[in-house]
C-alpha cells in the first residue's frame, strides 16, 4: 500500500526547491520567449497573462508535475460526480452541481425562486398594507453575506435594477438599526438568510428586524408576507414566523462561502432580475467545463493556483493581493479572502498528518486606483514579496470614456513598474523592479462574466488544496470562538484569572446579556 500523499516528499518538490535557489527574475521571465508563449490563457472573455512573473519553462514542469503527483485528479472527478471530498463531514460539495444548465431548467427551488422574484417585481405580492416592495434587507454572515452582496455591489445598475438591497452581517446592534433607519416598514422585505437558522448573529439581527416590522405593521396573517427565509431549517423558520412559501431550501452540500450559487442568492436576483442570477450561474459553469476538460498547461485556475504555490512554498511569499481597477468590484478582494483563508487555512493533511510547509496565503487587497495611494509604497519599495493579481475591464457602460482609459492606463503602469523598475539617481529613488503579478481581464462586468470570474478563484482555491493536500470544504477553525462565545454567555465555564480578568475588562456581565 503506498503511502500518503505528502508534498515535500515527491522529486517534483524537491527539484522545485533547488530551482528556487536561482529563480529567474520577472525582467528575464519577460525576455524567454519559451515561457511567454505560454503565459496567455483565454476563456471566453476572460483572459488571464502571466507573463510578468519569476517564471521558466523548468519551473512551470516542475510546478505541474508536483500537481500531477497530488490527489488533483482523483478529488476534481470527484467534485463533478458528486463524491464525498469534504472527508471531515462526510458529504459531497454540491456547489458546481447546482448551476448546471440541467440543474437550472429543473430545480423546483430555483422555479419558486423566479416564480417569487417575478411577484415582487411585478407588484403581485405587496406588503402588508398592499404596496409594493421597494427595500431588501438581507440579513446573513460569512458567505450568507458576502457572497450576495459583492454580486449584488457589482452588479447594481440605476437602468436594471429593481429594488434597493441592504445586507446587515455583524452583531453590533448599530447596522442593523442603521440600515432599518434608511427604510420603511410598509415596503420592506426581510431575507434571512441561515443554512441552520441558529446563527447567533443573524438570529439577533432577524429578531430586531422582526420586532420592528411587528411595531408599524398591522397585527395580521399578511404581515408575514413581509419575512423570507433561506435556509435548510424549515421548520425552524416557521416556528420564526415565516410563511411556509417563502421559504427556500438548499442542499447540506452547499458550503457557506460557495452559496450564492444557490437559494442564498435570492437577493441577487431581486435587486438584478432572476435573467440575471441565472447568467451568473451560467458564467460559473462555463469556467467549470474549462476547469474540467482543459489540459492543465492551459487551465486557467489550475494556472492560478501554481503560481500561489510556487511563491508560498518556494519563494517566501507569506501574502498575496487582489485589485480590480474597477470600483464595483470593491468587495471582491474581501469576498475572496472568506473564500482562499477559510478553505486553505489548514495545518492538516486529508489523512490527519500535521504539515511542515506553508498552506494557504493571506489574501487582501483593495480597488486600483485606492491602493496606488495607500499601500503601494511597500509592493512597489518595500521588503515583503507580494505576488498580485490585477482585475480590470475593457469597457465600463457606467463610467465615461475618459475615466475608464485613465483606469486601464493605470493598470497597465503598475504591472509594468512592479515589473520592470527603474534605477533612481539615489537609492531612495530606487525601484528594484521584479516584483510578480498576473493580469485577468475581461471584456466587461458582465453577469455572465463575473460568474466565471468567481469560479475562476474557486478552482484556483481547488487546486492549491489537492497540491497541499488538505480539506478545503471545512472550517473547523472557527468553531472554538462560538462555543466559548456561548459558554461566557450562559456562565457555565470556570475561568482562569487571566480569563476573567478580559470578561471584566470586555465588561461582560449577568446584566448586559442578551434574553
Amino acid at each position: 500500500m503506498s503511502e500518503p500523499f505528502y508534498p515535500p516528499n515527491t522529486p517534483a518538490w524537491q527539484t522545485l526547491k533547488a530551482l528556487s535557489e536561482q529563480a529567474p527574475s520577472v525582467q528575464t521571465a519577460m525576455n524567454d520567449t519559451e515561457w511567454q508563449r505560454k503565459a496567455h490563457l483565454q476563456l471566453n472573455e476572460l483572459t488571464l497573462n502571466v507573463s510578468h512573473h519569476r517564471m521558466s519553462i523548468d519551473i512551470f514542469e516542475g510546478l505541474l508535475a508536483l500537481l500531477n503527483a497530488s490527489p488533483f485528479a482523483t478529488l476534481r472527478a470527484g467534485l463533478f460526480s458528486g463524491g464525498a471530498i469534504n472527508l471531515t463531514e462526510g458529504r459531497a460539495v454540491g456547489h458546481t452541481r447546482i448551476r448546471t444548465p440541467d440543474f437550472i431548467r429543473a430545480d423546483p427551488t430555483l422555479k419558486a425562486i423566479r416564480e417569487f422574484t417575478q411577484a415582487v417585481h411585478s407588484g403581485a405580492l405587496k406588503s402588508a398594507t398592499d404596496r409594493p416592495f421597494k427595500h431588501i434587507v438581507n440579513i446573513g454572515i460569512g458567505g450568507s453575506d458576502l457572497g450576495p452582496k459583492m454580486v449584488c455591489q457589482a452588479l447594481d445598475h440605476p437602468d436594471t435594477s429593481q429594488l434597493t438591497c441592504h445586507f446587515v452581517a455583524n452583531v453590533d446592534g448599530a447596522e442593523i438599526n442603521t440600515v432599518l433607519r434608511r427604510c420603511d416598514p410598509e415596503t420592506t422585505l426581510i431575507v434571512i438568510a441561515s443554512k441552520t437558522f441558529t446563527t447567533q448573529e443573524t438570529l439577533m439581527n432577524a429578531r430586531t428586524a422582526r420586532a420592528w416590522l411587528q411595531a408599524s405593521l398591522p397585527d395580521s396573517p399578511k404581515r408575514a408576507q413581509h419575512l423570507v427565509a433561506l435556509t435548510t431549517a424549515a421548520a425552524k423558520a416557521v416556528d420564526f414566523g415565516v410563511a411556509p412559501n417563502q421559504i427556500f431550501a438548499f442542499d447540506e452540500d452547499i458550503g457557506g462561502r460557495y452559496s450564492l450559487w444557490s437559494s442564498i442568492g435570492l437577493t441577487i436576483a431581486l435587486q438584478s432580475g432572476f435573467e440575471t442570477f441565472e447568467a451568473l450561474l451560467l458564467g460559473g459553469h462555463a469556467m467549470d467545463q474549462h476547469f474540467s476538460n482543459a489540459p492543465l498547461p492551459q487551465n486557467l485556475p489550475v494556472m492560478l493556483a501554481l503560481m500561489s504555490v510556487w511563491y508560498g512554498n518556494f519563494l517566501g511569499a507569506q501574502s498575496q493581493a487582489v485589485i480590480p481597477y474597477c470600483e464595483r468590484l470593491s468587495l471582491f478582494p474581501s469576498f475572496l479572502q472568506q473564500l482562499d483563508m477559510e478553505s486553505l487555512g489548514k495545518s492538516t493533511t486529508r489523512e490527519g498528518r500535521s504539515t511542515d510547509y506553508q498552506t494557504g496565503l493571506i489574501t487582501w487587497g483593495q480597488t486600483g486606483t485606492n491602493g496606488q495611494h495607500a499601500f503601494f509604497q511597500l509592493l512597489h519599495q518595500g521588503t515583503h514579496l507580494v505576488p498580485l493579481d490585477f482585475i480590470g475591464f475593457g469597457e465600463d457602460s457606467l463610467s465615461s470614456e475618459p475615466a475608464h482609459r485613465a483606469l486601464r492606463l493605470n493598470l497597465a503602469a503598475q504591472v509594468t513598474a512592479l515589473a520592470q523598475g527603474q534605477p533612481g539617481a539615489d537609492s531612495h529613488r530606487d525601484y528594484a523592479g521584479s516584483k510578480p503579478s498576473s493580469v485577468i481581464m475581461l471584456d466587461a462586468l458582465t453577469p455572465f462574466n463575473l460568474g466565471m470570474l468567481i469560479a475562476l478563484y474557486e478552482h484556483k482555491v481547488f487546486t492549491c488544496s489537492a497540491i497541499w493536500n488538505i480539506n478545503a470544504f471545512d472550517q473547523w477553525g472557527v468553531e472554538l470562538g462560538k462555543a466559548l462565545a456561548n459558554a461566557f454567555d450562559r456562565g457555565d465555564l470556570e475561568q482562569p484569572p487571566v480569563t476573567q480578568a478580559l470578561l471584566d475588562q470586555v465588561r461582560l456581565t449577568q446584566t448586559e446579556q442578551d434574553p
